[in-house]
């Protein structure tokens, strides 16, 4: 096979002669384009081309382009594979394959991914078990101003959130408990079924739920912003431990904040119920009188208590959203989501784990 290129009258007239097979093809790749890339008039001469294969046919296409003038080969078989190269281009590609159907690979991949996630996250449990262990005895070298930071934005930003909330959901079953009470003579028991269901169970519930759609959405945003950025990296190139700088601080804040959020909820939804209370004709006095004579220290006492553990669970969960986010643009997005998500269903799940608890307990 020989390749010549030569320039007439503005003209570029690349000639193949002889046979051109897969070597050739691969070694007069480089050279043809090069010499015909740029040109504004092309001339393709294969008359002089004797054989033909698959891969020379790819070469004289691919070099010819769409606006090259083409001498075809004069020898028949030659020009026959250049034409049935040229129609199986013009025709659809066959379509991909279907999966072929596997339940047992397909179940025991979804099992394994199961089993591999669960030991990321019993890793990051101990890792941050450990980390606050060690820096129990020396509290001071904890970022304490990070704590406070977070403090502001998960509580006090909080507030205004919780307390409208607490209000509605006072209003909505205070009003819904009357329906059915009123059958029987007994609204007067509104208060007793209000106090209890906020202190025990709603309270720290919807907390939680807030807690997790603003701020452990906002430390998994957070840290996988850092980690897309490499500046968890970065901190552990310096010799910093992550667990210390960025972890705990979230984490402990968000447990220190959640029993105040279940007490702001528990407070304004009395309020609200005590104003349906009001306009369905009975006293103030009335609705105290029922509040201290059917609750108690331990009620209230019981919903912080479950409310500090789903503040806990609630920062680890968004903390290990963060650090675990992978490196491409949606990251970040996907890290908020699963912290929102796994946020929401390991509240429903501690608290039915406290449901079964405390009825066993018979408190």
């Amino acid at each position: 096979m020989s390749f010549e290129a030569d320039s007439t009258d503005g003209a570029t007239r690349l000639r193949f002669t002889g046979s051109l097979s897969a070597a050739d093809a691969a070694r007069l790749w480089n050279e043809a384009h090069k010499a015909s890339r740029g040109q504004s008039r092309l001339l393709l001469d294969a008359s002089g081309v004797t054989e033909l294969d698959s891969a020379g046919a790819a070469l004289l296409v691919s070099v010819a382009g769409n606006e090259a003038e083409w001498r075809e080969p004069e020898d028949a078989g030659a020009a026959g594979v250049l034409r049935r190269f040229r129609s199986g281009l013009g025709e659809p590609r066959p379509a991909k394959p279907a999966a072929p159907f596997r339940p047992i690979t397909s179940l025991g991949g979804a099992v394994l991914g199961m089993v591999r996630n669960m030991r990321t996250r019993l890793t990051f449990l101990g890792e941050t078990t450990m980390t606050a262990a060690a820096l129990a005895p020396r509290p001071w070298r904890l970022r304490w101003v990070e704590v406070l930071r977070h403090l502001d934005e998960a509580g006090t930003r909080a507030f205004g959130l919780c307390m409208l909330l607490g209000v509605l959901i006072g209003v909505i079953l205070a009003f819904q408990s009357s329906i059915p009470m009123r059958q029987f003579g007994a609204e007067i028991f509104i208060p007793q079924l209000v106090g209890i269901s906020l202190t025990r169970e709603l309270g720290p519930l919807l907390a939680g739920v807030i807690l997790a759609g603003r701020t452990g959405s906002a430390y998994a945003a957070e840290l996988g912003t850092m980690r897309v950025n490499e500046e968890v990296d970065a901190l552990r190139t310096m010799g910093l431990d992550p667990m210390a700088w960025l972890v705990l601080p979230r984490v402990l804040a968000a447990m220190l904040v959640m029993p105040v959020l279940a007490l702001v909820m528990d407070i304004t939804g009395l309020i609200g119920m005590g104003f349906v209370m009001a306009l369905l004709g009975f006293p103030p006095t009335a609705v105290m009188n029922q509040l201290v004579q059917w609750m108690s220290v331990g009620d209230i006492m019981g919903g912080l208590g479950k409310a500090a553990c789903f503040g806990l669970v609630i920062g680890y969960i968004g903390c290990h959203a963060g650090l675990s986010a992978g490196r491409g643009p949606r990251a970040v997005g996907d890290a908020a989501t699963s912290a929102v998500v796994g946020g929401i269903v390991a509240l429903v799940v501690l608290d039915g784990i406290f449901a079964v608890l405390f009825f066993r307990l018979g408190w």
